[in-house]
C-alpha cells in the first residue's frame, strides 16, 4: 500500500538540508524481507491498529512517496561563505497547496516540517496539517521544532509561542533537542528523572512521541558520547494504556554537519512506521542510520582535506547517496536500554 508524506523544509542545489536531506533517505526506506512482518501493522494517533506496511515473509514493501514545498530553494547551505536564493512565503506556500487540494490529490499519511524563519509561514503549516488531519484523522505529523541549542536561540523569539501554542497540540511525533524541551515545558533537565518528566510534560501538550536527540547529561559510557531519550504513549488493543520510555548513548563526533537533524526526523518517520509499538528499535535503527552516513561523511572528508587539514562544508556535506544500503537496513552499531 502507498504511503505518501508531504514535507514541507528548505531546499538546497547544491548538498543536503532539509528536503535534500529527508526525502532520499525516505524514498528508499523499503521493508526489506526480514522486517516484512515486523512491519504488518501501524497505529493512529491514538494507536489503534489500522492499515499499513505489512506483508507476509519475503515481500518487499516500497519506501515513501515524498511531495516536497521548498521553504526555501537556495545555493547551498548557509554555512558556506555565499549563498543566494529565495524564500517561500506563507501565501505561495498556501497557493501550492491549494493547487494541490484542487486537483484532490491532498491525501497524505505524513507531514513531516524542520526549520522556518517566519511565524505566518509556520501558521500556515498548522492550517495545512489541521485540514489534512480532518481529511485523514490517520494522519501522523512528525515535526522537529528547530528553536536553538545549547542556551540561544538562532529563529526569532517570536516562533517560541508558535511551536509552543499551535505547532506542538498538532504534531504527533517531535524531536527537540534538550534546549528545545526545556523551552517548550519551561522545565530545566539536570537528571534522567528531569528528562523523563519532561518529556511527560510534552506528550501531555499533545504529541505521543518525543525523541530529544541530544543532551547535557553525563553518560555512562564517557565523555566521547551524548545521551538521549526517547518516550511512546501507546493504547494497547484491550483499551489500556502504556508508555515506553528508553535512553540511548551516541558516539561524538568532532565536526559540525547540516542536514543531520533533518535526516533524523525522517528515519524517525521511517522506523517508527516499520515498529509502531515498539521505540526501542525504531530509535536504534534510527540513530544507527545517522551513525552510518556521519562516520562515512567524516571519513570521505578527511581524505578530501589531507592530513592535518580542516574540512570544508562542501567537504562535510552528508555522503547520502554512498549511504543508500545503510538507510535502507542499518546494522544496528549502538543499543537502546529501557528506562
Amino acid at each position: 500500500m502507498e504511503c505518501r508524506v508531504l514535507s514541507i523544509q528548505s531546499h538546497v542545489v547544491r548538498g543536503y538540508v532539509g528536503n535534500k536531506s529527508a526525502s532520499f533517505p525516505l524514498q528508499v526506506s523499503a521493508v526489506h524481507p526480514r522486517l516484512a512482518t515486523a512491519g504488518a501493522a501501524r497505529y493512529t494517533r491514538d494507536n489503534r491498529a489500522r492499515a499499513g506496511a505489512g506483508g507476509r515473509e519475503g515481500h518487499m514493501v516500497l519506501g515513501f512517496e515524498v511531495d516536497s514545498i521548498n521553504s526555501v530553494q537556495f545555493s547551498n547551505h548557509t554555512g558556506y561563505s555565499h549563498w543566494k536564493g529565495q524564500v517561500l512565503t506563507a501565501d505561495e506556500l498556501h497557493v501550492l497547496y491549494e493547487g494541490i487540494k484542487l486537483n484532490n490529490v491532498n491525501h497524505y499519511d505524513y507531514v513531516l516540517t524542520g526549520y522556518t524563519r517566519d511565524t505566518s509561514f509556520l501558521e500556515m503549516v498548522v492550517d495545512i496539517v489541521q485540514e489534512l488531519k480532518r481529511a485523514n484523522p490517520n494522519l501522523v505529523y512528525v515535526c522537529d521544532p528547530v528553536l536553538g541549542d545549547h542556551g540561544s536561540m538562532y529563529v526569532p523569539q517570536n516562533l517560541h509561542p508558535v511551536y509552543k501554542n499551535k505547532v506542538v497540540p498538532v504534531a504527533d511525533i517531535i524531536t527537540p533537542n534538550q534546549f528545545e524541551a526545556e523551552l517548550l515545558t519551561g522545565k530545566n533537565i539536570s537528571t534522567e528523572k528531569d528528562a523523563v518528566e519532561v518529556m511527560d510534560l510534552l506528550h501531555k501538550m499533545g504529541p505521543d512521541t518525543v525523541v530529544i536527540t541530544s543532551s547535557d547529561l553525563p553518560p555512562r559510557l564517557g565523555d566521547r558520547f551524548l545521551v538521549s531519550f526517547g518516550s511512546k504513549r501507546i493504547l494497547m488493543p484491550d483499551g489500556t494504556r502504556t508508555t515506553q520510555r528508553i535512553r540511548i548513548e551516541v558516539p561524538k563526533v568532532d565536526a559540525v554537519f547540516v542536514g543531520t537533524g533533518d535526516l533524523f526526523a525522517a528515519m524517525l518517520l521511517a522506523w517508527t512506521h516499520h515498529y509502531p509499538t515498539d521505540l526501542k528499535t525504531a530509535c536504534e535503527k534510527t540513530f544507527s542510520v545517522m551513525h552510518h552516513v556521519i562516520r562515512r561523511t567524516i571519513s570521505y572528508a578527511h581524505e578530501m582535506a589531507g592530513p592535518g587539514r580542516r574540512p570544508s562544508p562542501a567537504q562535510l556535506e552528508l555522503r547520502m547517496v554512498q549511504s543508500k544500503a545503510d538507510i535502507e537496513d542499518p546494522t544496528i552499531v549502538m543499543e537502546a536500554t529501557v528506562i
